[in-house]
């Protein structure tokens, strides 16, 4: 008997996948679009048709909300399972946010997963799966189909401990016993080809709208996606967007608001306003994330506004702290007279006076108040050195 040439074959002829299956002595998998109902349809919908392989493919449905934005993507599959000479069908509904990123599964009205003994999964079973799936960094990544089958197990369970193979031991908290080939097929299918084509159909979607409401949104993904977007190689902003990346920068996301930092050009914080709201930005703002705001403040030409609150804060703060913020004054070609004098007056503070005194020294100044307490601190501190 010839093994079935198209996935129509193996709907129709299910005797034929199984001696196919059978013949060949490892896991065979189809992935098919059924007309099951959908749990909870949305409004509007637009289908795509993703191309596996020469023999597969299946649908793919981009959700919309009433007023036509995209929402997410969705696909309701059938997969049959092959192995031992046996086919288990599967019947179960994907879900991706608008970049291709797995979010959760669901089931048609009285669909299940079951084990190769038939018994159904129980709840422990699902939440398993589900972290299973969410796993982009899974060791199933890098595993094929034929390195969970190994020589003369053809007629054992589908279980981790059934089986003395090498990679199965190594995946074993990766998969639920008894369901390994489950695990292995579907989640493949939540981050295989299907992920690039949900990618390049959100790309035509692209509009100022969908950016604005991606990097306002929760979800991390988006935001990376549009800072992308609204931002050249060199870091400069759209005008457009500049609000945007400024809520992303305040955000709760330490992460995402590293990279917009770290992205952004000097340009964007060149003004005094942009730099007041940073400087308010670094006070309210957690331990990692004020670092993060001082490095990038070394980078920028500081308004005298600036340079003077930034002096006045050197004495108040931390070690590491504190060294960022002279670091940023230090960067500056020439400082104002009165942040000299600001500066000045930390030379009695032991925590910070060295590294002032080095600032000031680089900076030359003129003032005669300067000047009479750098010769204060280095006759007290440095009474030997010429």
């Amino acid at each position: 008997m010839q093994k079935p040439k198209h996935i129509k074959d193996c709907l129709l002829f299910p005797a034929l996948l199984k001696k196919a299956c059978w013949n060949a002595g490892i896991l065979c998998v189809f992935l098919l679009v059924t007309t099951t109902a959908f749990t909870q349809s949305p409004t509007k919908t637009k289908a795509y048709t993703v191309t596996i392989n020469d023999t597969t493919e299946y649908t793919l449905q981009l959700a919309f909300d009433d007023d036509g934005q995209p929402l997410y993507y969705f696909s309701n599959l059938f997969t049959p399972v092959c192995l031992t000479g046996e086919c288990k069908p599967v019947y179960i509904n994907f879900y991706w946010d608008l970049l291709g990123n797995y979010t959760r599964f669901d089931f048609p009205k009285g669909a299940v997963l079951t084990r190769m003994d038939h018994k159904p999964f129980n709840p422990e079973d699902y939440e398993k799966l589900q972290d299973i799936l969410a796993n982009t960094h899974s060791l199933l990544k890098d595993v094929s189909m034929e390195d969970l089958v190994g020589k003369g197990t053809e007629n054992l369970a589908d279980s981790v401990d059934a089986k003395a193979g090498a990679t199965l031991k190594t995946v074993k908290n990766e998969v639920i016993d008894g369901a390994v080939y489950t695990c292995y097929t579907l989640w493949h299918i939540a981050h295989g080809k299907v992920v690039t084509e949900m990618q390049r159909i959100t790309e035509t979607f692209k509009t100022n709208a969908l950016l604005h409401r991606f990097l306002t949104d929760n979800n991390h993904h988006y935001q990376y996606w549009a800072m992308e977007r609204v931002m050249n190689a060199e870091g400069n902003v759209a005008a457009d967007f500049q609000s945007d990346i400024q809520q992303i920068i305040r955000g709760k996301n330490i992460f995402t608001a590293r990279f917009a930092l770290q992205k952004v050009n000097t340009v964007f914080f060149a003004d005094n306003a942009r730099q007041q709201w940073l400087w308010e930005t670094y006070q309210s703002a957690g331990y990692p994330l004020q670092l993060v705001i001082l490095k990038k403040m070394a980078t920028l030409p500081l308004t005298n506004v600036m340079a003077e609150q930034i002096a006045q804060q050197v004495g108040k703060a931390n070690q590491e702290q504190g060294s960022l913020l002279l670091k940023s004054l230090a960067a500056q070609p020439k400082l104002a007279e009165q942040t000299l004098l600001m500066l000045a007056g930390q030379l009695t503070n032991e925590n910070c006076a060295a590294e002032v005194y080095r600032l000031l020294e680089a900076q030359r100044p003129k003032n005669r108040t300067v000047q009479q307490k750098m010769t204060h601190y280095k006759q007290t501190f440095h009474p030997n050195d010429k």
